[in-house]
């Protein structure tokens, strides 16, 4: 990571936490600190026992942050990376149309999160709306001397800065870019036609720390264009004469709903990249990792 970002190199320091949902592991590298971004989550669809794999260390992960932020007197702010997926009601069908907003709850009971029978996808969902939650009413009850700002972005797409040396290595989302541009199909569906490019998105939670007025808000971070994989196999196929073999396939966008993505932008300074950019910009990077 700091060979990655040579010019920080005298400003980043690690340490290493063994069991992130132990408290006792984050409170000596959290003190003398003025604030915390939290961003680590349990995220995968390959699970066996969605409340131990799932939604158990994403609640306890949260928890543990923020018992260790209050032992720390200058802690001023804590930033959570919550998801879309605490927002979303996947049963919720239109018309009439309607906006999601940070007031928005998705309604999974955590009965259904941890059901043996439930999907790891909805499990997941699950995992970030209880973890969310478990850290706004830590706020309420323990009252501690910092304050709290949680995004919810959608889906987030864009070019990697931390070493990944081959596509198999690549995050879920971005790996299906790749994919498209490798030729396959059928194409994916997109769940929602929400997203956000990843710089726009590390931005986010950066100005979410240093804006005093973003304290104690609740943010979805997204882009106002929608996108579907279409779209992306499009810009591909015109963009890059290797991907000659780039589905055709045509999907429309879903625009029963709408996000509003607009509050985050006008409040922490966001000026969202397009699509276009955002796709390009990762196909010429990952490509270069690519090794037929």
């Amino acid at each position: 990571m700091v060979d990655a970002r040579p010019e920080f190199r005298e400003k980043l320091d690690f340490v290493n936490i063994d069991d992130f949902e132990n408290p006792g592991g984050f409170v000596e590298a959290i003190q003398d600190i003025d604030a915390v971004i939290h961003v680590a989550s349990p995220f995968t669809y390959d699970t066996k026992d969605n409340k131990k794999e799932l939604v158990t260390p994403a609640i306890n992960g949260v928890d543990s942050i923020l018992k260790a932020a209050a032992t720390s007197p200058k802690a001023k702010r804590v930033v959570i990376t919550s998801s879309f997926a605490s927002v979303l009601d996947a049963g919720r069908k239109a018309p009439p149309y309607f906006t999601y907003t940070g007031d928005d709850w998705n309604p999974l009971s955590y009965e259904e999160s941890i059901d043996p029978g439930t999907s790891a996808v909805i499990a997941y969902r699950g995992s970030k709306k209880f973890a969310e939650l478990k850290a706004w009413d830590f706020m309420a009850k323990e009252k501690p001397s910092f304050d709290l700002v949680t995004l919810c972005p959608p889906m987030t797409f864009g070019p990697i800065r931390h070493p990944v040396t081959n596509v198999e290595a690549l995050n879920e989302s971005n790996k299906m870019l790749f994919k498209i541009a490798c030729g396959e199909s059928p194409l994916p569906v997109a769940r929602v036609p929400f997203w956000i490019d990843v710089r726009d998105l590390a931005k986010a939670h950066m100005e979410a720390l240093l804006r005093p007025e973003a304290g104690g808000k609740r943010y979805i971070p997204a882009s106002p264009e929608r996108f579907t994989y279409s779209k992306a196999a499009s810009i591909i196929g015109s963009h890059f004469s290797w991907a000659d073999n780039v589905s055709t396939e045509l999907q429309a966008p879903d625009e029963s709903h709408g996000v509003d993505g607009e509050t985050a932008g006008r409040e922490l300074g966001l000026d969202y990249i397009p699509f276009t950019r955002t796709i390009i910009d990762l196909i010429t990077q990952v490509r270069g990792m690519h090794k037929p």
